[in-house]
């Protein structure tokens, strides 16, 4: 199968998530809620794929890849399209749980099918094409919904992000026989702990810098809308930003060919954890909207081209059978940021305001970065 329609799916299912992100953290901001409440409705994002990737991961490895990923983009569907028929502050907590959950059985498909379908010679460069799925997604998303949301509502853009995941179902249906399937495929009965992962010391860095890098992006994320708002700028002004970052990913992940040639995974992790702990230092100090911009394209020039080497290193280091497993540890990682982080800072964020939130994350990035150089220093 070709990596170019996983790519285009991708970019259509993500584009509603994230766009759906954005819209609910507006939308209630504009109902009332305080800082801590949309960091609540951020975490139920992952709070219950915090829980269930592991298990979703275990289920893919076992019957292949086509009904969970069909299945999660017709969730995504109708989870994005619930505020939308209830446009109430109660709805969006049902409706961020339900996508959240939907996409993380999406995202661990989507890469398990990625890293079934490569060679382990092509394995790194087709993370890569998927990472700039992802990009492309993350720049149309946000924009998208912000300029959206100040034209036709909040309710309506919920109805355009839920045209993107149609999309994405009737790709998905139009090419199931393209994704591996094992019909009645029962468990080998082998009693496997996901502990026995965890033992594996390259595994356990790869998970370590993953959760920080994403904490690092998602506090981006959460944070972006709640501060924007703070310093009086628009939903589209608010997107734009967001876009920015998007477009620096974008651009990082194009150049990661060549990039991956002059760099291996880890001095390329090292660079990202320094580049994004410079953003963050530098955040609370600007209001312009330009120099919020170029700090957002810079945090996104580090973000982004981490992404394709951390896959290739778990694919590289797990046991047989047991990829899509050590995909779902990875979201449980991932998901532990998404629920932990928004409540951690969106408390500390109403309490003190946002520069102690800003300097935290850098803080946090210079330990990894840190922590990454060792890691590179002992494999020269």
């Amino acid at each position: 199968m070709s990596i170019a329609p996983v790519v285009v799916t991708t970019v259509l299912a993500h584009a509603a998530f994230n766009g759906t992100r954005l819209t609910i953290s507006l939308y209630a901001l504009s109902l009332g809620a305080s800082a801590l409440t949309v960091g609540v409705l951020m975490s139920l994002f992952a709070a219950l794929p915090m829980v269930l990737a592991v298990p979703s991961g275990r289920w893919i490895d076992r019957i292949g890849v086509r009904m969970p990923i069909i299945a999660a983009a017709a969730c995504l569907v109708l989870a994005v399209l619930l505020p939308a028929a209830f446009p109430e502050l109660a709805t969006l907590y049902v409706a961020a749980a339900s996508v959240g959950t939907s996409f993380m059985l999406f995202h661990i498909a989507v890469q398990h099918a990625v890293g079934e379908m490569s060679r382990p010679e092509d394995r790194r460069d087709n993370f890569g094409w998927l990472a700039l799925g992802f990009s492309i997604s993350n720049f149309i998303g946000p924009t998208a919904a912000g300029v959206a949301i100040d034209r036709l509502g909040h309710r309506a853009t919920f109805c355009l992000l839920a045209v993107s995941a149609v999309a994405a179902v009737t790709m998905l249906v139009a090419r199931r026989e393209s994704f591996s399937h094992r019909p009645g495929a029962a468990s080998d009965g082998e009693s496997r702990s996901t502990w026995e992962l965890l033992g594996n010391a390259e595994l356990r860095r790869v998970f370590l810098v993953t959760g920080l890098l994403a904490s690092a992006w998602d506090l981006f994320v959460f944070v972006m809308p709640i501060y924007g708002t703070a310093i009086g700028l628009s939903a589209t002004t608010i997107g734009l930003i967001l876009g920015a970052f998007a477009a620096a990913t974008i651009l990082v992940r194009l150049a990661l060919p060549w990039l991956s040639r002059q760099f291996r995974e880890w001095p390329m992790i090292t660079a990202t954890f320094a580049i994004a702990c410079t953003a963050y230092a530098l955040f609370p100090m600007v209001r312009d909207v330009s120099l919020l911009a170029a700090i957002a394209f810079l945090l996104g020039l580090g973000l982004g081209a981490t992404q394709p080497s951390i896959m290739a290193l778990i694919y590289a280091s797990a046991p047989a059978g047991r990829a899509g497993e050590a995909v779902g540890v990875r979201s449980v990682v991932l998901n532990a940021s998404h629920t932990f982080l928004p409540l951690a800072f969106g408390g500390l964020g109403a309490a003190l305001g946002m520069v102690p939130v800003f300097w935290s994350m850098a803080s946090a990035l210079a330990a990894g970065g840190w922590f990454a150089d060792r890691r590179r220093r002992a494999l020269r």
